[in-house]
């Protein structure tokens, strides 16, 4: 049974790699798993589909947020925007990635939006990205690094979501530690993501690449040229802001995407910045625009729900707590891959932790591993596949707002290089605090 999870993933990693469309990877891989556990078609097929139902409040959000975007594109006011942006750039790649890195960032904590920003802010800005021929894989990096490394390390918004989780999970297997403790020991990881987004910006992909040579892999959704004349802010560009700082109070106080989101674009219309008769055109351009992205995450429901129903995750748990004797970095190791297997199955780091504090837990505390290295174990272990998992939001939020013309590929422009400057620095700076600690 532990090997049904193993394989599966892999194979997901595998098909998307050869660039076979990632839905139908997960789908593959999910109808793979569940035969291989002896479920019937019309099993794989229930569970399937009512898992799917998991991921439907995130998919509907997609949706909401891509014709939001485009009704706030058709204001012209992002022309405003990328106008100040190119003044203040003055053509400075490091400086237009350093700002995107600042925005992702506060998306997690100050403004805890996530990926709400995304589809608003990058698709403007992808004509001016092309002109100044820089590498969209930085800008997917910095995106991914926003939206991750700020939950890892700063107890705010949806940080301090993640490391309460952490302790909580940590204190119903046996072990108490202080949240400022947790705090302190996922510093260690974070710093691994710090390392990696240097080398990305300044070596990997500091070199200019030119768009204009690579033909589209898919139809263009939306792509706005770069207009020159000049900004005129009008009255529509009022009832814009106050569509947008609604939506942000609206998600802020309900905590729910959804209707932040459903709230900017009814009052887009209501305060007539869009006019109404476009509504169509709007929403039909939303769906062009984050439809994909949105029933990737309903089939990773449904590929977690197969893996969780035929119990292999359970399965590998118990697997490998067999493999897990000798010394602490062996130990640690083991931990670290298997939990990098499951996160990147399930494609959600918040989903897995309650997963792996059973295993980690009670597998760590009798290998001597203290109560702040075991929350580096755990915390590492679930920040491991939100970087570089096709199924994660971290990675289909990025490729959403860059992919609008067809010219960046989700697995090889943002899973790969997340994965490997990421994951890998997650990976060793995880192994080291969980001995050092």
């Amino acid at each position: 049974m532990a090997s049904i999870v193993i394989i599966s993933v892999l194979l997901m990693v595998i098909l998307s790699l050869f660039r076979v469309n990632v839905l139908l990877a997960i789908v593959l891989s999910g109808m793979t798993a569940g035969l291989m556990a002896g479920l019937s078609f019309e099993e794989l097929v229930e569970i399937f589909t009512t898992s799917m139902a998991g991921g439907a409040n995130t998919a509907l959000s997609y949706i909401l947020l891509g014709g939001f975007a485009i009704a706030i594109a058709l204001t012209g006011i992002t022309k405003g925007f990328v106008q100040f942006l190119r003044r203040a750039i003055k053509g400075r790649r490091g400086v237009m990635l350093g700002v995107i890195v600042v925005i992702a960032s506060l998306s997690q904590n100050v403004i805890p939006v996530h990926i709400a920003f995304i589809p608003v802010l990058i698709p403007p800005l992808i004509a001016l990205f092309d002109r100044i021929q820089i590498d969209r894989r930085a800008v997917a990096t910095a995106l991914t690094f926003g939206l991750k490394a700020p939950y890892v390390m700063v107890p705010l918004g949806f940080g301090l979501i993640f490391q309460d989780l952490i302790q909580e999970h940590m204190e119903e297997n046996g072990v108490v530690l202080p949240l400022a403790d947790v705090t302190v020991a996922m510093l260690v990881p974070g710093f691994g993501m710090i390392i990696g987004l240097i080398i990305a910006l300044t070596i990997t992909y500091r070199k200019k690449r030119d768009y204009s040579q690579i033909e589209p892999e898919s139809e263009p959704s939306t792509v706005e040229e770069i207009d020159d004349s000049p900004f005129v802010f009008e009255r529509k560009h009022t009832m814009t802001i106050i569509a947008i700082v609604a939506a942000l109070v609206v998600q802020i106080v309900t905590e729910e995407m959804v209707l932040g989101a459903l709230t900017g674009l009814v009052l887009m219309f209501l305060l007539v910045a869009v006019p109404y008769r476009q509504i169509e055109d709007v929403m039909s351009r939303g769906i062009s625009m984050m439809g994909m992205i949105a029933f990737i995450m309903l089939t990773a429901s449904g590929f977690a729900g197969i893996l969780q129903e035929t119990g292999s995750v359970e399965a590998l748990v118990n697997a490998s707590s067999g493999l897990l004797e000798g010394n602490q970095l062996f130990i640690a190791f083991i931990l670290l891959l298997v939990g990098l297997i499951i996160t990147m199955g399930i494609g959600t780091s918040f989903g897995t932790i309650p997963i792996l504090a059973v295993l980690y837990v009670p597998i760590a505390t009798a290998a001597g591993f203290s109560p702040m290295a075991i929350a580096v174990l755990i915390g590492t272990a679930g920040a491991l596949g939100d970087a570089g998992s096709p199924a994660s939001d971290s990675t289909l939020g990025p490729t959403a707002g860059l992919n609008v013309d067809g010219k960046h590929n989700h697995i090889w422009d943002t899973c790969v290089p997340t994965f490997l400057h990421f994951n890998i620095p997650i990976f060793i700076f995880g192994l080291i605090g969980a001995v050092l600690l």
